[in-house]
């Protein structure tokens, strides 16, 4: 998702509740596999306030082709990835009871206050902002980071349809096989918040970990 990579900040994050909100971002794949119920029913059950951030799936893999196909820049192209997310926001939000789309960070807040778990639709907050990387390096598992540490969030985990098995994982590594975007290497060092990786079928220990304030899936260092 052109300008500067985006830092990460917590200057408009409130104090209430920030020891218990969580960031989960639920990758394009994850949202198109029939993991999805799963995951949406462990995070609604875990006993915290949850910010769920979607990824651009199908939708934004279509803003790359157009890309691709008509030629024009970065610019429009961030913005229509961007938008892509804001629409499987409205997806996301749409298949359960008790999820609210929020655009900026007083509509999260409101969601959460209110026991909704919220879902980020980011274009309002981030289209028009100059400090944000817009190319392609930089996707919604930064931006996801990002959120999580601007609004004081606990934690980010990162939902993928991968099959996890380490426990710990280095961001580099991740970032060179493709796993998080380009970007996020730097975004986690900026962002001093913890970051986990969960694959398929950890449902159940991020439901249990985010319940006992325990580690769960992989550890990104």
């Amino acid at each position: 998702m052109a300008g500067t990579v985006l830092r990460a900040s917590t200057e408009l994050a409130p104090e209430a509740g920030m020891a218990r909100l969580i960031v989960v971002k639920l990758g394009g794949s994850v949202v198109r596999s029939a993991e999805l119920p799963r995951w949406l029913d462990a995070i609604a059950a875990v006993p915290a306030q949850v910010i769920v951030v979607p990824g651009g799936g199908a939708l934004a893999d279509e803003v790359r082709a157009c890309q691709e196909h008509l030629g024009f820049g970065d610019a429009s192209a961030h913005r229509m990835a961007l938008l892509a997310m804001d629409q499987l926001a409205w997806a996301v939000a749409g298949l359960r009871q008790g999820f609210t789309v929020g655009a900026t960070e007083a509509d999260l807040w409101a969601a959460l206050d209110r026991g909704s778990v919220g879902v980020w639709a980011p274009y309002a907050l981030i289209a028009e902002r100059t400090d944000i990387e817009g190319t392609w390096r930089l996707t919604s598992d930064s931006l996801a980071l990002w959120l999580a540490a601007r609004i004081g969030a606990r934690s980010c985990y990162l939902s993928k349809s991968i099959a996890r098995q380490q426990t710990r994982m280095g961001a580099e590594q991740l970032a060179r096989d493709g796993i998080v975007d380009a970007a996020f290497p730097a975004m986690l060092k900026d962002a001093g918040i913890p970051a986990h990786l969960l694959g398929r079928g950890d449902q159940e220990a991020f439901a249990s970990g985010v319940a006992d304030n325990a580690p769960c899936g992989a550890q990104i260092d």
